[in-house]
């Protein structure tokens, strides 16, 4: 019987696993002493419970590079994020990472491959409209529709919903089709008198859209809209480790009056 043993006299070794404490690759971007594994969600931290201490805290500090720099170093996001995904290549979290800092960086493909596997993983569709602005990235607008059209909207919470009509907003502009771009992003969410975490992208989408067609005059109104739900967010206490916040509050024009009615 063979054992897992290699011969006597072999250099071979066993392959290691994905999430083993082995040293660090030598072109692993560097962490500052002053990131801790602490610093990253508690939900994400949870996910890594299934490596050992030393390499979850290492992928954890690699995670929180990730985040600090994908809105001004998204390649550096990169490298961290595939330096995670070397040693903890089946976690869920991980694998998000590295699709969002692939999308980050424009390289669409391997979002979308990351995404598949995330998904496979995970078995959620939070990350649909990623996938779907993935496709279209790659050029395929008419699959990005089908892959959101793939999951009843039902089941996808509240702002998941709304990042999928800007996507299969985007998708029908890719195909030229203003009027369907429109009717994607009319959805309950699109309210003018309440500001919600989605209102200001869902409000600016709207007013691209609107430009599109020609109608101008109304296009300005909802880049209004935005600009007055942004200040309303800003100005918001938002709870720490809260994605999302409603802000029940009416947006209203200078004069006071409400501003807008429902399209």
């Amino acid at each position: 019987m063979r054992s897992g043993r290699p011969p006597a006299g072999s250099d071979r070794r066993p392959p290691r696993a994905l999430d083993d404490d082995s040293r660090p690759r030598h072109d692993d971007p560097e962490i500052p002493e002053d990131i801790e594994a602490k610093q990253l969600d508690k939900v994400a931290r949870a996910e890594l419970k299934t490596l050992s201490k030393e390499n979850a805290d290492w992928v954890a500090r690699h995670l929180v590079m990730a985040g600090r720099l994908i809105d001004d170093d998204p390649q550096l996001a990169h490298k961290h994020a595939l330096a995670a995904g070397r040693r903890a290549g089946r976690v869920g979290v991980v694998r998000e990472t590295v699709a969002i800092t692939a999308y980050a960086t424009g390289d669409f493909a391997l979002a979308l491959r990351e995404l598949r596997t995330y998904r496979r993983l995970t078995g959620k569709n939070d990350q649909l409209p990623l996938m779907v602005d993935s496709e279209r990235g790659v050029g395929r607008p008419d699959r990005a529709l089908e892959l959101g059209r793939s999951v009843p909207k039902a089941e996808l919470d509240v702002p998941v919903q709304v990042e999928l009509a800007i996507a299969m907003s985007g998708a029908r502009l890719d195909l030229e089709q203003p009027e369907a771009a429109l009717a994607e992003l009319q959805i309950p969410q699109l309210d003018p008198e309440r500001a919600f975490a989605w209102s200001p992208a869902l409000f600016d989408a709207y007013a691209t859209v609107l430009e599109e067609l020609g109608h101008d005059e109304e296009a300005e109104q909802w880049w209004q809209r935005s600009d007055r739900a942004t200040i309303a967010l800003e100005q918001a206490a938002i709870p720490e480790g809260e994605d999302t916040v409603e802000i029940i509050e009416e947006l209203s024009a200078d004069d006071g009056s409400t501003d807008g009615a429902p399209v």
